[in-house]
């Protein structure tokens, strides 16, 4: 049976770890927030952006013709990045022809390679080339890191954002000295 000590005890520690919870949670909407007012994007774009890659998802999930495709997709200031792995080039275009039925896209950047998907263990190491490269971005101060998005497919680093052109050729840099790097692609825009 519990004492009054035994349950005031584990009344703290409920409580306790519900409050963490909601900390997460306020700490979790804080750096969204943060994230979102610190983006060179205007709020509206940036939602429409996130529209577009839903939007972009459902029209490549409703396609039988892609079944076989491995495709990520970014959508950065209207401009799409897709990278991935199509089996055939027929297919690769069928990506390319499926995206341009999605409304208000600016630009469609197709960087699917052909060939069969890349395995779990080559994924893995693309988010972790990944962190380290967004990590280098971050810490050098010619560069605004947290406006370039860094998207890596089979250790092929893809850069996007809104840059100055001298922040777009110093992120280039900086991404081909990361090791495990091999090649260094741009998507940006200028600013």
């Amino acid at each position: 049976m519990f004492s009054k000590t035994n349950s005031l005890i584990a009344l703290v520690i409920l409580t306790t770890l519900g409050l963490q919870g909601c900390a997460a949670l306020v700490v979790g909407a804080g750096v969204g927030a943060a994230s979102a007012a610190h983006d060179r994007r205007t709020l509206g774009t940036q939602i429409d952006d996130k529209t577009a890659t839903a939007r972009l998802a459902s029209e490549f999930a409703n396609n039988a013709k892609l079944d076989r495709a491995r495709i990520d997709i970014t959508v950065f200031n209207g401009i799409v990045l897709l990278v991935g792995q199509a089996p055939t080039e027929a297919i690769r275009q069928e990506v390319s022809t499926t995206a341009q039925r999605v409304k208000n896209l600016r630009k469609i950047h197709n960087q699917m390679r052909i060939g069969e998907p890349i395995p779990a263990t080559v994924i893995a190491n693309d988010t972790w080339l990944a962190s380290k490269v967004k990590t280098a971005l971050i810490g050098d101060k010619r560069v605004d890191g947290l406006n370039i998005i860094v998207e890596i497919e089979d250790s092929e680093v893809f850069l996007m954002g809104l840059v100055k052109p001298s922040e777009a050729d110093i992120a280039v840099e900086i991404a081909r000295n990361v090791n495990g790097v091999t090649r260094v692609i741009k998507a940006f825009e200028n600013q």
